[in-house]
């Protein structure tokens, strides 16, 4: 069976699309395979896998709303090849909709079961903010992803999501855990973000992930793309870093079934 990982910050600016697309393309080298869904109405990870946002034909409001299958919304091409289910302004009417439909919270989670052993992850790129989408991928999800860049804003942001999922996990879903804190836009030169680096480790632990996304050129052109980064330019130091992320995310989660062929070393993913 694999595992529902949402990616997920109420603050924005903090790398979460970047994260969510980098991270499934990543996985997706390995030979892994993944269900990419974009909850954000502003349809960007959409629009990072090369998914033209206003002209795609279905999106995660056909998969809550209307009920259609994840076989039928789901795009195949896509240019981190790994499955999507896309997002535009519709999804903001799924949002309202949600509010009136019996068992709203639990939609994603019910759409996703019946595909949940195809594939062997299933990434969710959540709104920044607390709404009935994120509560949906919430509620589906095992763990939470949280990227955040090492300031002292973004500290607080981190208290405030920590007691949402503590609230969510005695409401909704008992099994929800921290996958891991992703440090993202880092700047190694920076003495705050070392301070606040520490700070993390000391309080998180090993749920720290070791990779470090830094602040990179490529990785912030890749989006406009309409690209991953490993495919935008490999060589660059954010394509190794979200590598080098998927490394520690499969080592982390080895007792998930492969779905797909044997995975592939460092040299040829590179290649």
């Amino acid at each position: 069976m694999g595992k529902i990982i949402a990616v997920a910050n109420q603050k924005g600016g903090v790398g979460k699309t970047t994260t969510a697309v980098n991270l499934a393309a990543s996985l997706a080298a390995t030979k892994r395979k993944i269900l990419l869904i974009d909850l954000d109405p502003q349809g960007n990870a959409t629009m990072a896998s090369g998914i033209n946002k206003y002209e795609v034909p279905a999106t995660c409001y056909e998969l809550l709303i209307e009920e259609k299958s994840v076989e039928e919304v789901a795009q195949k091409e896509t240019t981190g090849l790994y499955d999507l289910i896309a997002a535009n302004t519709d999804v903001t009417a799924a949002e309202i909709k949600l509010m009136e439909v019996y068992s709203r919270e639990h939609r994603l989670r019910m759409a996703l079961e019946p595909v949940k052993d195809h594939y062997d992850f299933i990434i969710i790129d959540c709104p920044p903010s607390l709404n009935m989408l994120t509560v949906n991928a919430m509620t589906a999800a095992d763990s939470v992803l949280v990227p955040m860049q090492c300031e002292y804003y973004a500290l607080e942001g981190l208290t405030a999501l920590m007691d949402t999922i503590s609230k969510l996990t005695s409401v909704v879903n008992d099994k929800l855990h921290i996958e891991g804190i992703l440090r993202t836009m880092y700047d190694p030169r920076n003495r705050l973000a070392n301070d606040v680096s520490e700070q993390l480790k000391r309080h998180f632990g090993d749920k720290v992930y070791r990779s470090v996304i830094p602040r990179n050129v490529r990785l912030a052109e890749a989006p406009s793309f309409g690209s991953p980064v490993m495919y935008y330019d490999k060589s660059s130091t954010g394509a190794k870093a979200y590598l080098a992320l998927a490394g520690e995310v499969l080592r982390k989660n080895s007792t998930v079934k492969n779905n797909s062929t044997k995975a592939p070393n460092s040299e040829q993913v590179a290649s």
